[in-house]
């Protein structure tokens, strides 16, 4: 009969160690002194054998089941679990298990000053989700490892962290190829092996008089100040949400109208320059005086030296009645993106204001000297636009 938890709950030490039996190998014992501890009994090549699998209730009935089964399919790929396990310890003190290597590149990351956002996304990748083989010789991993591994995830709905996941596992295994401790990096047999990432664009209002309405909303939105003022600035600068979000009082040159986004800040790591229209210097003025003695532009209503929230910018378009699949804070840059495409404006110069990479490092330095003016004068006739649009007139492009 299986065990409950009830029935281990309640049970009680004796004069002698005494079992309580869960089927399949599985059994506790309840020691004199009251301890309880999980064995398993198992048949290895003809022989009997027994492994401790933890004590309760640090590993519970369902981890106690999981591993059993863990187990089992040990055993019936040949594998002999008490010798894997001895190899897994002696591989993870060694430096030459995958979580190892992984932390490893991990700390690579930190040392090439990857975002923080970065760093912090791969250690999730790589110690939540890569956890089954963390302490497997990092030589040894099998493609059809990871494959099960990978599945699970995709099963759950998240194929873009599925693909995500294959990616980074492969520059754990490239940097174990590269530092002599394997031969090969298994996750490059997975190609293929997945479901296609389904690509969700972020919903944006590409339609001029549509965008007036909106602008028009926003102006007339009664929430907090601030957050109506840095909403309006994200439009006008076809910033990044999170750039506005932490932008500080530092980064702006009211004599060159200029905002000064540093390296550490931007998604591509390099520092990116934002001309300030007019009407971006006047959203400036209504808030400057209301922080003063912090670094933030635009603080959080809970406290003036924090920023706003992830969700603030997305929280304001929802409450003025748009819809997920109508408008996101993000959306707004594509916004901007479209409407100058289609109005005739230079796409390099777009680009260039969108902070879009350019993969040629000489050509991106050149654009981004060069471009200045015309992206001074593109960020006022952007804001020029949008004051047309809140009074529903179409003009047209200035020569």
């Amino acid at each position: 009969m299986a065990l409950s938890q009830l029935a281990i709950i309640n049970a009680k030490p004796k004069n002698k160690p005494f079992l309580l039996l869960d089927g399949e190998g599985l059994h506790l014992q309840i020691c004199t002194s009251g301890s309880k501890l999980w064995r398993l009994r198992y048949r290895f090549g003809g022989k009997a054998n027994m492994m401790s699998l933890g004590a309760f209730p640090a590993v519970s009935l369902k981890d106690a089941r999981e591993k059993r089964g863990d187990i089992k399919k040990q055993i019936a790929a040949g594998i002999n679990p008490s010798l894997r396990r001895k190899l897994d310890k002696i591989s993870a003190s060694s430096g030459n298990s995958f979580g190892a290597i992984a932390d490893e590149y991990i700390a690579n990351l930190k040392a090439n000053d990857a975002a923080d956002i970065t760093v912090k996304k791969n250690r999730w990748l790589l110690e939540d989700l890569a956890a089954p083989i963390r302490n497997r010789p990092v030589s040894e991993v099998l493609p059809a490892e990871l494959l099960d591994i990978l599945k699970k995830v995709q099963a759950s709905g998240r194929r873009d962290t599925a693909h995500r996941l294959r990616s980074v596992m492969g520059a754990v295994f490239r940097l174990a190829v590269a530092t002599l401790r394997a031969t090969n990096d298994p996750t490059y047999a997975l190609r293929g092996a997945l479901l296609k990432v389904k690509v969700k664009h972020r919903a944006a209002i590409t339609d001029e008089h549509e965008l007036g309405r909106f602008l028009n909303n926003l102006d007339e939105y009664d929430g907090w100040p601030v957050l109506q003022s840095a909403f309006q600035f994200l439009i006008l600068t076809m910033a990044r949400p999170g750039d506005v979000r932490g932008m500080k009082r530092t980064e702006v040159d009211f004599d060159k109208r200029l905002w000064r986004i540093p390296a550490e800040r931007m998604k591509m790591r390099r520092p990116h320059d934002v001309p300030l229209s007019r009407q971006a210097l006047m959203v400036l003025e209504v808030v400057w005086p209301l922080n003063e003695e912090n670094e933030l532009v635009f603080p959080s209503l809970r406290s003036h030296k924090k920023p706003l929230s992830e969700n603030a910018f997305n929280s304001v378009v929802r409450n003025m009645g748009y819809g997920k699949e109508q408008a996101t804070a993000h959306g707004f840059r594509s916004t901007a993106s479209t409407i100058l495409n289609e109005r005739g404006f230079n796409a390099d110069v777009i680009e260039a204001a969108l902070a879009h990479q350019d993969e040629d490092e000489i050509r991106r330095i050149y654009n981004r000297a060069l471009y200045l003016p015309e992206r001074k004068k593109l960020m006022q006739d952007w804001a020029d636009l949008l004051d047309s649009f809140r009074k529903q007139k179409v003009i047209h492009r200035a020569a």
